[in-house]
C-alpha cells in the first residue's frame, strides 16, 4: 500500500465553513484512495483562490502538502484537476516541484504530460463559460435588466454555474442507460463499471478515465436529475 498526502481546496472562506466542497472532495479523494490501494497520511485544507500567477505564494498549505511529500518520496492526491489550478502555466510550474501528482477524477496513470493537457482543456472551458456568461448578461441587458450592481453580479455567477450543471446533468443523463445496461447484466460494483467503461472506449466529460469516485459522481447526479422531474 502506497502513502499520499491529500489536498483540497475552495476558493472562498464561506465555503470553507461550510464544509461542503470541503467534505465532498475528502469523500472522492477516500474513495480513490480504498479503489486504488493507497492510505492517505495527511490532509491539507485551504481556502483561496487558484487564480493568478502568484497563486502558490498565496497558497501555504499546498507549499505544506509539496514539501512533506518531497521528505516522504510520496506523491500529493486531489480530487478534481481544478483543485490544484486551470491554469496551464500553474500546473506546468507544480510539475517542475518534482512530486507526483494524483487527480483521482483523472485516474492514476494520468502522467505529467495528461495533466498539462487536461489542464489546457480546463483553461479552454473557463474561456467558455465566461463567453457564455456574458453573452446571457448581453442578453439580459437587452432586456432592461440594470448590470453592474450586485445583483447582477450575483446573477452573473448564478447564469455561469446553471450553464455548467446543466453541461453535467446532460451527460449524466445521456450515459446513464448505458451503466443501467451494464448493471443489468448482474450484481456489479463501480469498479467493474469503470472497467467496462473504459473497455467500451467511454470517456468522461473531460475525456478522461473512468474511475470509482467518477462513476460514483455520475451514478449521484444522474440519479438526481432523475428525482428533480
Amino acid at each position: 500500500m502506497s502513502n499520499t498526502n491529500a489536498y483540497y481546496r475552495v476558493s472562498t472562506k464561506k465555503q470553507q465553513r461550510s464544509g461542503l466542497g470541503i467534505e465532498a472532495q475528502r469523500a472522492a479523494a477516500q474513495r480513490f484512495a480504498e479503489a486504488e490501494g493507497m492510505h492517505i497520511t495527511a490532509e491539507y485544507v485551504e481556502a483561496e483562490t487558484g487564480k493568478g500567477s502568484d497563486a502558490l505564494d498565496r497558497r501555504p498549505q499546498l507549499r505544506a502538502a509539496l514539501a512533506a511529500a518531497k521528505a516522504a518520496k510520496c506523491s500529493v492526491l486531489v480530487s478534481k484537476l481544478d483543485r490544484l489550478s486551470r491554469d496551464v502555466a500553474f500546473i506546468a510550474g507544480l510539475m517542475v516541484q518534482r512530486v507526483p501528482f494524483i487527480v483521482a477524477e483523472l485516474g492514476r496513470d494520468a502522467g505529467p504530460f495528461m495533466l498539462h493537457l487536461y489542464a489546457a482543456l480546463a483553461e479552454k472551458e473557463r474561456r467558455l463559460i465566461s463567453e457564455r456568461t456574458k453573452a446571457a448578461l448581453a442578453a439580459k441587458k437587452a432586456q432592461g435588466a440594470t448590470l453592474g450592481n450586485r445583483t447582477s453580479i450575483d446573477q452573473a455567477g448564478k447564469i455561469g454555474r446553471g450553464v455548467q450543471r446543466d453541461e453535467a446533468d446532460r451527460f449524466a443523463a445521456n450515459l446513464l442507460p448505458i451503466v443501467r445496461s451494464i448493471q443489468s447484466a448482474g450484481p456489479i460494483g463501480m469498479v467493474a463499471i469503470a472497467k467496462t467503461l473504459n473497455e467500451r472506449g467511454v470517456r468522461t466529460a473531460r475525456g478522461g478515465q473512468w474511475h470509482v469516485s467518477s462513476v460514483a459522481n455520475l451514478l449521484a447526479r444522474a440519479n438526481n436529475c432523475v428525482a428533480d422531474r
